[in-house]
């Protein structure tokens, strides 16, 4: 099978905007819960009618502030509340959002407002104000800066342009709303950039109100009501958490925000969400944080044998269901260990969505099996996030779904995945040869390597351009053994490496947070650093059982013979990780050089 279509159910009009909602929610039900906003004394519902009456008053200040229909305005925040007003207000006045990572460098900002062309930011911080102070004068186009939080010397932005806009009448927001068509720019959402300058990803109002869309149609749709809730807690410049937090919005469930990531299980406490979107690494946070508890307590034979028999109880779904036996342990583990790690995200949690990087087959099985389904989703920022997901009617673990209704997926002779459908962009901001390079004949060429089978089920097999040919010609992704060492519970990051070299290596890195237990489990000085242990017999076996592991599912010329444990961990502040975790490869091959020829070394 090379190729799988899923028609649209919907048709999107020429005047469909992603905005409209906000104002359809507001005229037919605006007592409904859009928001729960995060405060000091908990979480404060916000109303349609509320929310509507809001994105005016700072769509009206955008106006009063010179800004025009199709103008660029830079939105620079962590994941908050402020987050999407601001986003549907810059709509509202007819104008197209730029997404600016709240971790950028300086150079990164000033790249993206360049760029783009943006005559207005908002900004969340004193620091983020401090980067566009100094950036400015390279900047002559951008006229205003706001800040959200207010400080001494600033009132927050939203006062600011409510009170700029309160001469401003509401026919001039509905006479700019009215002037959208569906094909306009909604957004410039820049990739992070895993090599080379970021390039700026043009989404139309029909990309996202496709998305939006051909999430309703599938089963997912039917989490996405009145009555459910999710709490969002990826980035909002990351085109996923903003698709989906479009799509719910318009379903009509309820949001709440977050991004104080080190006490996420207190916020699903507190918020108790229906849903979860979230990347790979944190459903392994989770699973590592408890497993590791679970040993440090004394616990660890117990907890290994529950996920052992929730992985066999999810993969006895898809033969036949499970045995009377399976089933009492399940029910056994299911009170001594399942219910535990469900209450960690909140209690109620129905299930999750996972995008943005590979999810491991083995903790696929190990939510499902424990009452928490975790839907595999694949797409990129030109994709406007989805282009394809597993669902409660339709799953396959170890695959990413079947193409969203409205879209198709199509398999290059080189085994490259192409997609084309409503959610494909038109192509790259003022980067005509990029978009030629990555556009043809509406297909787009993914630069990821994968198939489909007679279902329509995608499977990634890694990227074509990091892929791997060592010196006696062996092609090697790497994608799949650095996916399997990141389920260790000890190890952080890892990259494969070994282009043109006689054989595959890895450089791995330490989990800083695993690592203080391992080390009392270990009898280790509480002292002692990575780089003091890095050539300890027990840190070497426990990875070396990890490297065995991950070598299970290669062949032999495939498999990992040496590594390297480094110091430090690879991050986003040291140039070695995207906002996405992504690793910069290029840039780590630089910083560690030395270490890739101390792997293959005599």
């Amino acid at each position: 099978m090379r190729e799988f279509t899923v028609p649209a159910p919907f048709s999107i009009e020429d005047d469909a905007s992603v905005v409209d909602s906000v104002f359809a929610h507001e005229r037919s039900r605006p007592d409904l819960v859009v928001y729960r906003r995060a405060t000091r004394d908990g979480w404060e519902d916000v109303r349609a009618g509320d929310f509507a009456a809001q994105v005016r008053a700072v769509a009206k200040g955008l106006i009063a502030s010179g800004v025009t229909q199709g103008d660029r305005v830079a939105l620079m925040s962590a994941t908050r509340f402020e987050w999407p007003l601001m986003d549907y207000a810059i709509w509202s006045a007819g104008a197209v959002t730029v997404p600016v990572y709240e971790t950028s460098s300086a150079d990164q900002v000033r790249w993206i407002l360049e760029n783009s062309g943006a005559v207005a930011a908002v900004v969340e911080t004193v620091a983020h104000s401090n980067i566009l102070a100094d950036i400015l004068p390279d900047l002559p186009g951008v006229t205003t800066v706001l800040q959200i939080d207010a400080s001494p010397e600033k009132v927050g932005a939203v006062d600011v342009l409510v009170d700029a806009g309160r001469d401003i009448a509401d026919s001039d927001v509905t006479d700019r709303i009215a002037a959208l068509r569906a094909s306009d720019p909604a957004t410039l959402v820049f990739t992070s950039g895993t090599t080379g300058r970021p390039k700026g990803c043009v989404l139309s109002h029909a990309n996202l109100v496709a998305e939006s869309r051909g999430i309703a149609a599938s089963a997912i749709g039917t989490m996405l009501v009145e009555g459910r809730s999710t709490l969002m807690f990826l980035p909002m410049a990351h085109v996923l958490a903003r698709a989906v937090s479009i799509a719910a919005f318009d379903r009509g469930a309820t949001l709440g925000h977050t991004h104080d990531i080190p006490h996420l299980v207190d916020n699903f406490g507190s918020f108790q969400p229906h849903f979860i979107l979230s990347v790979p690494r944190v459903f392994e946070k989770v699973y590592n944080t408890a497993r590791q508890k679970a040993h440090s307590d004394g616990k660890g034979k117990i907890f290994d044998a529950a996920a052992d028999t929730a992985v066999a109880f999810s993969k006895a779904r898809d033969t036949g269901g499970a045995s009377i036996v399976l089933r009492a342990k399940h029910a056994l583990f299911d009170r001594l260990v399942y219910g535990k790690l469900r209450t960690a995200l909140g209690g109620r949690c129905e299930l999750a969505i996972s995008g943005g990087a590979p999810l491991g087959e083995r903790l696929a099985h190990f939510y499902r099996g424990i009452g928490v389904t975790i839907y595999e989703g694949y797409g990129l920022t030109e994709t406007t996030a989805a282009a394809a997901v597993n669902t409660p009617d339709e799953q396959k673990i170890g695959t990413v779904g079947k193409p969203l209704p409205g879209n198709a997926v199509r398999i290059a002779q080189d085994g490259e995945i192409l997609l084309k459908g409503g959610v494909v962009f038109d192509g790259y901001w003022k980067n005509d040869d990029a978009t030629a390079e990555a556009l043809t004949d509406g297909w787009f060429h993914t630069g990821d390597l994968g198939a489909v089978d007679e279902d329509g089920f995608i499977s990634i097999t890694g990227r074509k351009k990091e892929i791997i040919v060592t010196a006696g010609g062996k092609n090697v992704s790497p994608a799949g053994l650095e996916d399997s060492l990141r389920a260790s519970t000890l190890i952080s990051q890892a990259m494969v490496v070994g282009d043109q070299k006689p054989y595959i290596g890895a450089l791995i890195t330490v989990d800083a947070e695993a690592f203080p237990g391992w080390k009392q489990r270990n009898g280790k000085d509480e002292s002692a650093t990575v780089a003091d242990l890095t050539s300890d017999p027990d840190l070497i076996a426990e990875i070396d059982a990890a490297v065995a592991e991950a070598n299970k599912s290669v062949s032999h010329a495939e498999g990992i013979k040496k590594y390297r444990i480094l110091p430090g961990d690879f991050t986003e502040e040291g140039g070695e990780l995207t906002p996405t975790m992504k690793l910069k490869r290029n840039v780590v091959q630089k910083s560690y050089a030395s270490d890739i020829e101390a792997i293959y070394s005599k």
